[in-house]
């Protein structure tokens, strides 16, 4: 009976995660209308530079100003500068649309997924990969929690596991 039920939770984990992630992509067409609702609400312009780099970021996920910026470039039209980008990104972090870290090499990148998630951080192609464990974050903010740290009290847990491809995977995408 319990081995059912394990498999049940971990099913139901499995779909949570996937419409999670289906809502973050530009193949909803919904993400770009509630992104004009957040600066609606907070009496900003629907700039075409800020549309811009609102769909440069649906599309690429995690991505760093300058990313953005070669993104918004390479599909023409809106022109921006890295500054611009850069200035967006950080406003709309404010507002809760993204959410911003760093890498392993202290640069900002912004990531379209507010919900709490592990990351997988490619230091040779400086990427970042979302791992979706429910299980393994909640053990670990259990445990985390669970303990004394003094002078601190712990508001949450933000997991970034620095890694590099393997040299299979480096020869595949050559």
């Amino acid at each position: 009976m319990n081995c059912k039920y394990n498999h049940l939770i971990f099913f139901y984990n499995f779909v949570c995660q996937i419409i999670r992630i289906m809502n973050a992509q530009t193949k909803d067409p919904s993400a770009m209308d509630r992104f004009k609702s957040v600066l609606k609400r907070h009496k900003l312009k629907a700039t075409p530079q800020r549309l811009a780099v609102h769909e440069a970021m649906l599309e690429l996920g995690h991505a760093s100003a300058d990313q953005v910026c070669r993104w918004i470039s390479a599909k023409g039209g809106t022109r921006v500068t890295v500054s611009s980008v850069y200035n967006i990104l950080t406003q709309m972090t404010l507002l809760g649309v993204y959410v911003h870290r760093f890498s392993a090499n202290n640069k900002m990148f912004f990531d379209v997924n507010t919900f709490q998630h592990i990351h997988l951080y490619d230091t040779v192609n400086n990427e970042f990969k979302d791992i979706m464990d429910d299980e393994l974050l909640k053990t670990v903010e259990s445990r985390v929690k669970s303990k004394r740290y003094r002078g601190y009290k712990v508001d949450g847990v933000d997991i970034q596991i620095i890694c590099h491809p393997t040299t299979r995977r480096n020869t595949l995408t050559k």
